[in-house]
């Protein structure tokens, strides 16, 4: 029997992206071997640029957003499901090509959804949710590729972000000496906080021309950015040192030379959180053991679901900070 279900759904009219509140009726959820009744969703930049069509993200229209999520089995089609399950859901075409996490229910591919592990609540898993789980896959495929805290110190950037926030927070706890790259000098005792050993304005002087090669600073970096900073961090990293490129939020284009690759045997290594079943158990335990940020209640904010389209305001605007998870369903703790 179907029945409404809220929902934030993004549309294209004339040419134009718009989103806001609807009534969708269940039976109209996109296919899956899975059924969530949803009670927590987040915001990450990525949902604001698709809602607000600032960037080309959603791939079907009508879509609801939302990347990722957290609620209850209620029906599965899968054995590795059952009804009453504590999930978390995100990846692969989740609030992007398929209704997401903006909504009091989803039904989506058993392989897009993970237990909830123990150790962790439900409202910690979506405080972690594709930001975390992004971090997490940085900082493992960073240590496969040789980082490790006697090499030097990690540059974070864009350090007021979920993904660096939570990345902080993850090495820190491994023992590195991480440094926080951020323009926002008040938000310095915030990324202390989080374990930062020391907070600077930027990868490099403002206005500095970047040289094939620059003075070694860095042993490893996070980089969030893209752009003008990654191509300055390029020529500034250590021989053999490891850059997990995670985002774009300075732009997608950067100009740089092969010098650090072939004299210093620079590692730039990709971070793409769309990974088959194996890989996402891996790292959701990792999330809840020996990676489990420790700052979760410092991170996150947490907002009603009719205060979504401010948030992503905020997001666009650069006022925002850490995670900021909405509560959609009960909101369990």
């Amino acid at each position: 029997m179907s029945h409404p279900v809220k929902a934030y759904l993004i549309e294209e009219v004339d040419g134009a992206v718009r989103a806001g509140f609807t009534s969708l009726a269940s039976d109209s959820l996109d296919p899956g071997d899975v059924e969530v009744r949803i009670d927590y969703a987040s915001v990450n930049y990525k949902d604001a640029l698709a809602a607000t069509g600032r960037g080309k993200i959603i791939r079907r229209f009508p879509c609801v957003g939302g990347i990722d999520a957290v609620g209850v089995v209620e029906r599965s089609g899968s054995a590795r499901f059952g009804a009453g399950d504590a999930v978390v859901v995100h990846g692969w075409g989740f609030g992007v090509a398929h209704h997401g996490g903006y909504a009091e229910r989803a039904r989506v591919p058993a392989d897009w959804v993970n237990r909830v592990p123990a150790g962790l609540t439900p409202l910690d898993a979506i405080t972690i949710g594709t930001a975390g789980y992004t971090a997490a896959l940085a900082v493992d495929l960073m240590q496969l590729n040789g980082c490790a805290p006697a090499r030097g110190p990690v540059l974070v950037n864009g350090a007021t972000g979920g993904v660096a926030g939570i990345a902080i927070d993850m090495l820190a706890q491994l023992g590195f000496e991480v440094v926080a790259a951020t323009s926002k000098a008040d938000q310095a005792d915030y990324l202390l906080g989080l374990g930062a050993r020391r907070v600077v304005d930027g990868v490099a002087p403002k206005g500095a021309p970047n040289r094939p090669l620059e003075s070694a600073q860095w042993a490893a970096a996070v980089d969030s950015l893209g752009g003008e900073p990654l191509a300055a961090l390029i020529p500034r990293m250590h021989k053999d040192a490891v850059i997990a490129s995670i985002g774009n939020a300075a732009g997608i284009a950067f100009s740089t030379t092969v010098m650090p690759f072939i004299l210093r045997g620079v590692r730039l290594i990709g971070v793409n959180s769309d990974n088959d079943v194996a890989m996402r158990e891996h790292l959701w335990q990792r999330l809840a053991t020996d990676l489990r940020p420790r700052h979760l209640a410092q991170l996150r904010q947490v907002a009603d679901f009719a205060e979504l389209p401010a948030v992503m305001d905020s997001v666009l605007a650069g006022q925002h900070r850490g995670r900021t998870v909405i509560r959609i369903g009960a909101g369990r703790g």
